[in-house]
């Protein structure tokens, strides 16, 4: 914990940019679920003024990973804004089992705030749990709130979390039968008339219509075939194959929620993202602004459709054609050269285990409500006790320490005999307890990531690690969450003003781009911040 504010002491003032080189605008993209090897797997399908034009007239940092887990959303998004991990940033998981309210909480839920836009707890939403400042916080209070923040996400989490505590406003989507973009009482009590409008078009339900293959399919050559048994489709079409009828299929499917499954959920994004631009006027004067936008179709299409379906091509395919459609309405409303972007992604996703295990890779599947059984069965046979254990969620073990007092148990001895216990299991590759997260200083291998992660607050007891290629998860789609590099390895980029061309080999991380973002806007770090700044990148 020492070395919790030494990231700081590398920052000198000659570092910064002078005002004048400061960028207009900062847009922080980040595409949920995004594996560093879809740049380039699907390079040859991308259009030169996309995912190209950030590639190659920005900077590429080529082995960028999270240097932490687990590798799921919420503390993804915290991560890149906050320039630390789950240790200090508290956001340990998207949703967790909270000791001491001795229930699951979510990551950005709060009940003390009301929705807006919307009736119900949708707009229940805040990052007042995520216990650092943001780099977006930073901005603001360096510029005496005069420099906007403005986050967009289809999640709330992602759009939340990145806009940090004192954004202007965070924006994510309320599908259903609603279809529109809302918010809560934390940033505003009612939504701006720009925002109604948006709502009151029909750009969402002009959506609802037929999903086919951008190019022909058969072009479509970096996926597997459309028809296989490890995608898992939409409830109301027998295949998971091209084209859907997305109208026909809404009622079934959640209303406008389906269009979060869909690429159209990213255009829906980017037409909202171009009207808060414009709406706002972000990047017009000389205090910077934030424009944060969290791009999280990709991530449910991923979940649904696999890493390796014909779904995921055509989905980077038509977000390609976002992000141009993104970068020249920045070059024309803020002007080339004053505005800068980064793009990273939350967390990667892991192939599915059945169609690794088709092809003779070790994989497999884990089975959470058997092993939870089974360790019960455990404790009692050892303590004579079924109440030791409060929790088991997110491969996390979470003891109940007044039974554990009343019954006379230790829990550093409870924690080694979960460990043994669990290792003979099968699918488990390691087990890590909180008294060795305590007591060690792990700095590299699976328990540094692990390390990182544990909140000494919020965190559990016995830590669980599966083996490279096993998830808990159904049998189609797939998912993330592991320390291993098909989760942790993550695109990065950076473009426009202060940023060099090039690319870098070197080990990078996740919480390294809050202070590079900050060394180059001139302001101070984010206030937990142990990432460090990435010096190739800037000018």
């Amino acid at each position: 914990m020492l070395l919790f504010g030494l990231a700081a002491l590398s920052f000198k003032p000659a570092d910064a940019q002078t005002a004048s080189q400061k960028p207009k605008l900062v847009v922080g993209i980040v595409v949920d679920q995004m594996r560093f090897d879809y740049l380039t797997r699907f390079e040859a399908q991308f259009g030169d003024r996309g995912f190209k034009r950030l590639m190659s007239d920005g900077f590429e940092c080529r082995n960028n990973h999270f240097n932490y887990v687990p590798t799921y959303t919420g503390p993804g998004h915290a991560s890149i804004y906050t320039g630390t991990t789950p240790a200090n940033h508290g956001i340990i998981s998207n949703n967790w089992y909270n000791k001491f309210e001795k229930q699951q909480v979510y990551c950005a839920g709060d009940t003390t705030v009301a929705s807006v836009g919307v009736d119900g707890p949708a707009g229940q939403m805040s990052p007042h749990r995520m216990l650092t400042t943001t780099i977006t916080d930073q901005n603001r209070l360096h510029t005496q709130m005069r420099g906007k923040t403005i986050g967009v996400s289809l999640k709330d989490r992602g759009a939340i979390l990145p806009a940090g505590h004192t954004a202007n406003a965070a924006y994510w989507f309320e599908g259903g039968d609603e279809g529109k973009w809302i918010t809560s009482t934390f940033y505003m009590d009612q939504l701006p008339k720009w925002v109604q409008e948006f709502n009151a078009s029909a750009k969402a339900k002009n959506y609802l219509k037929e999903w086919n293959t951008l190019k022909p399919i058969e072009t479509y050559v970096e996926s597997g075939a459309d028809l296989n048994t490890y995608e898992g489709g939409f409830r109301g079409k027998e295949d998971a194959v091209f084209p859907y009828d997305l109208e026909k299929l809404a009622p079934e499917n959640g209303g406008y929620t389906l269009l979060k499954s869909t690429p159209y959920g990213n255009n829906l994004t980017t037409d909202f993202a171009l009207e808060a631009l414009d709406a706002e006027a972000l990047g017009q004067d000389s205090d910077t602004d934030f424009l944060v936008v969290s791009y999280s179709a990709t991530d449910y299409v991923g979940h649904n459709f696999g890493v390796n379906s014909k779904e995921v091509e055509d989905m980077y395919v038509r977000l390609d054609l976002d992000l141009e459609r993104l970068l020249d309405a920045l070059d024309k409303k803020v002007g080339e050269g004053n505005y800068t972007v980064f793009l990273t992604a939350d967390h990667g996703a892991v192939n599915v285990p059945a169609y690794l295990s088709a092809n003779r890779i070790p994989s497999g599947y884990f089975d959470n409500r058997a092993f939870a059984t089974a360790l019960n069965e455990f404790i009692v046979s050892e303590y004579g006790k079924e109440d030791l254990i409060e929790d088991i969620s997110n491969y996390q073990v979470f003891f109940n320490y007044e039974n554990l007092q009343e019954a006379g148990v230790n829990p550093e001895e409870l924690q080694k005999k979960i460990a043994h216990f669990a290792l003979q299991y099968d699918l488990m590759d390691k087990v890590y307890t909180r008294a060795e997260l305590n007591q060690a200083n792990y700095t590299s291998g699976v328990a540094a990531l692990i390390q990182k992660g544990f909140n000494q607050k919020r965190s559990g007891d016995v830590f669980l690690v599966l083996d490279p290629g096993v998830i808990s998860y159904s049998r189609t789609g797939s998912t993330h969450g592991s320390a291993f590099s098909y989760d942790t390895h993550a695109p990065l980029l950076f473009y426009g003003a202060g940023i060099k061309k090039g690319k870098t080999y070197k080990l990078t991380e996740i919480p390294d781009i809050a202070p590079t973002i900050a060394a180059l806007l001139g302001i101070e770090f984010p206030n937990g911040t142990t990432g460090t700044i990435i010096t190739e990148v800037l000018e």
